[in-house]
This record gives C-alpha cells, structure tokens and sequence, in this order.
C-alpha cells in the first residue's frame, strides 16, 4: 500500500490490534466460563489460570514473529508458558518451516555414547534421550477438538537419537527435504508425504530432549537453516505483515487456550461423563480414574498427540492432608526414558524448580523386587521416592515411557496405584525403605536450581 494511504493503513493496524485484544479476551474467559470447560474455581486454579493465558500469549507471540524461509529453534515449552501435561524432564524446541523447502539442522552434543547402548565417560553428556518429529499441524491451533480425526494432521517424518549419525565430536547434520536426494547416506527428514489419501507438508519441527541424571546431562547446540537463505535476503515488514502478526497472535492464544480445556474435559472426563459427548474410554468410568492411573496407551487420540515413540498413563489425583498415594511399576523391558510427574488441573506441569514433583527412573531408589515405587503427598514422609504435590489437593498424574523401538504390548510396562493413609505410607511399601534427610532434600533442591537455569538457559 502506497505511503499516501497512510490514513488506511493506519486503520487497519489500530483494527487488528483490537481484533487481538478481543480474541486475547476471549482466551481469558476460558479461566472462569463454565460453557469454557475450566477448572474448578479456586483462589489457586484461578490465579494459575491467568499466568496459563499468559504462558500461551507468550508461546503465540514467538511463533507469530517466526518465518519459516528463516527459522530458528526456539522453546516451545518453558517455566514461562508450561501447558499440555508437559514433561518435566523434557526441553521442547520448535521451529516453524515450510516444508516444500529444503533445511539443514547442525547440531553438537556432548558424550552420546549411551545413545548406542555404551557406557559414558564421568562428567557431562548429552541427554538421555533426544527425538525430531516434522508435523503438518500443531495441537490445538483449531480450538476445537474436531482436529483430532485421524488425518487431520501428521508426522511426516521422526528421527531419534538410536538412529542419528553422530560424528566423533558430537556433531551431527539433519537434511530435512520433500524428497531424499539420489545416493544420500546421512541423517534425512521427509518433509512430504503421501498419507490417508492426500498429501501433507511438515510445517511445525520439535525437538524434545530428555534428561534423567539431571546434574550431569546438559542440552544440545542446534541451528536450523533453510538451504538457499544466504542468497536471498528477508525482506522488512510491513503493514499486512503487521496486521497477519496480530491477527495470529490473538487467535493461537484464544485457540489454544479453548482447545486444551475442552480436551480436559470432554476428552479426558477429568471431572466425569460429560453428557451427550463421545467417550474414549469405558462408558461407564472416567477416562482420567480419581487416584488411579488408566492403563498405559501409545499415541492416539488419548494423548491429544505427543511423543511418537512414548507410552503414556495418566489420572487424577484428589487428597486430603492426610492421604497418600502409593505408585507401583513393573517393567519387562527397559525404556529409552522413564518418568512421573504432576501437573496442575490447566495441564502445567508442577514447579520442578523448587520442589520435587517428578521423579524420572534415574532419581530413584529401585525396591529389591526390581519395582519402582512412588509417594505421591502433601508433606515429606521422610523416605526415598517422595513426589511432591506443592500443596496442590487437586491435579494429573502422568507417567510416560520412550522406546525407540516399542515392545509388543504384553510387554509393555505394569501400573498400580493404592490410596493410603499418610501415617500408614510405610506399611504399604517394602521393608528397608530408605530414609532421606532434610539436608539430603535441600541438596537435591539445589541440583533442580541449578539444572533448570543451565535447561533454560537464553545464552
């Protein structure tokens, strides 16, 4: 538009400004509009429903000013913006591209060894576990949970560390392109692909990566680049530029917001039936039980995506000061990653930072039966394998386990869960628990300070 329409263009600018603040509007009636689907009104759901609408502005923001002829890795999720049950052992990165376009990510990690079933050197490595998924859609950007009919969306392509080609100094190359070039031998994403009849384009690139030995495992160095930027250079923005970044901003928030609660309550039945909907579980139980865990499910429709190479349990705890519950897991065969965490009822992992609300197969103590136990609680029983809720009476429970290569489903991992009494905790668990001091507590406080600010760390 020429200069001497600046009167109109400034009209359209002031009009999708609004425009956003009207949809960032609608996002915050999601924290308290029960035709919304929120969770339950409390001083703290309600409180931490707002910094949730925040978190998702933030993420909207990042991703409206990303251009996919020029990406750059960027935290999708992070202590700012935690939503959708995140994982607490995991960095999620994202990159937006265009999948018609060829890319090349460069990465470098530290000891990898274990990432081909070796043993690594003392000191810092690279992550327990690292995978790459190109989809053609992100989860939620609908606002509706029609999204979730198979096809809407794929992944064109995964890559995970078991199958990445690492050089001997931890670095590594990614080709991502439409079609794999004649002879190519290296680490290759297809970014196009033929599937339920039609074809789609990768648009949204993750990389999670995640950590067990939380004081010895630090994250990659990784670039994205489009193959070709040098030589054509990112023209200035302007006002439609303008005018399509607010725009997507107001409507991700707004649509994210909308989805993810509708997801929890219609999908998952956190609160019970809700009537009239269609069912993903039993019709006569709640898909997410209270106190229980449902049994352990791959990627589907349960999940609301995910993790391609995860099994996934969930469920709801609900207790007094004086109840606990008590986690059993058997394993038939070993996991690429193992961990438990707790969330809060708008899908926000809890703060990981200063409490010890997951714990990941590493940061326990395994029973001579070779189960893994955890105590979900309100306040420190003094022993080993203590999660703890940061006082929350009211969340999700989530456990998820990575294989590379998923085992046939009767060997798939075993789940029990007992409410107990907090004062009979020790009855319900094998004898020779360990004990666990207050000192002992505040120096794994300190690794979690520590490991967190180098996990998220902006330089």
């Amino acid at each position: 538009m020429p200069d001497n329409d600046i009167d109109a263009i400034k009209r359209d600018l002031h009009d999708s400004f609004d425009r956003m603040i009207d949809n960032l509007q609608a996002a915050r009636d999601a924290i308290d509009t029960p035709e919304l689907s929120p969770a339950p009104a409390t001083e703290r759901n309600l409180a931490e429903g707002y910094r949730y609408v925040l978190g998702f502005l933030l993420g909207s923001i990042e991703r409206a000013l990303s251009d996919p002829l020029y990406p750059r890795f960027r935290r999708a999720i992070q202590p700012t913006n935690r939503s959708t049950i995140d994982n607490s052992d995991a960095v999620y990165l994202g990159a937006e591209i265009d999948g018609n376009y060829s890319y090349t990510i460069r990465g470098k990690g530290l000891d990898s060894r274990h990432w081909r079933g070796e043993a690594s050197a003392a000191g810092l490595r690279a992550p327990q576990y690292v995978i790459f998924e190109l989809a053609s859609g992100y989860a939620g950007d609908s606002g509706g949970l029609q999204e979730m009919i198979p096809g809407t969306r794929i992944n064109t392509s995964t890559l995970d560390c078991h199958d990445l080609q690492v050089n001997n100094d931890g670095s590594f190359e990614i080709l991502i392109a439409p079609e794999k070039p004649e002879g190519f031998t290296g680490n290759f994403m297809l970014s196009r692909k033929e599937s339920h009849g039609k074809e789609y384009v990768g648009r949204h690139l993750t990389c999670r990566e995640l950590f067990h030995d939380w004081a010895n495992e630090d994250i990659l160095d990784l670039e994205i680049l489009r193959n070709g930027c040098e030589y054509e250079p990112k023209q200035p923005i302007d006002s439609a530029g303008a005018v399509a970044l607010m725009d997507k901003v107001g409507e991700l928030t707004k649509n994210q917001v909308h989805f993810w609660n509708a997801f929890y309550t219609v999908t998952l039945e956190t609160y019970g039936k809700v009537t009239g909907m269609p069912s993903i579980g039993h019709p006569d139980r709640q898909f997410m039980p209270i106190n229980d865990m449902n049994p352990p499910n791959a990627l589907g429709l349960a999940t609301g995506g995910g993790q391609s190479t995860n099994i996934y349990s969930g469920g709801v705890y609900q207790l007094d000061q004086d109840e606990a519950l008590v986690l059993e897991c058997e394993l038939n065969e070993m996991p690429n990653f193992m961990g438990f965490h707790l969330s809060n009822l708008w899908g926000e992992s809890l703060d990981f930072e200063s409490y010890q609300s997951n714990l990941n197969m590493h940061m326990m103590d395994q029973d001579a039966d070779g189960t893994y136990r955890w105590v979900v609680a309100h306040r420190d029983p003094g022993m080993s394998n203590w999660v703890d809720t940061t006082g929350l009476d009211h969340g999700y429970l989530t456990m998820r386990w990575s294989y590379s290569t998923p085992p046939p489903k009767e060997d798939w991992p075993t789940l029990k869960v007992r409410k107990v009494a907090f004062d009979s905790i020790g009855d319900a668990l094998q004898d020779g628990i360990r004990q666990v001091s207050t000192a002992e507590r505040a120096e794994n406080i300190l690794m979690r300070h520590r490991h967190v600010q180098r996990r998220y760390r902006q330089y």
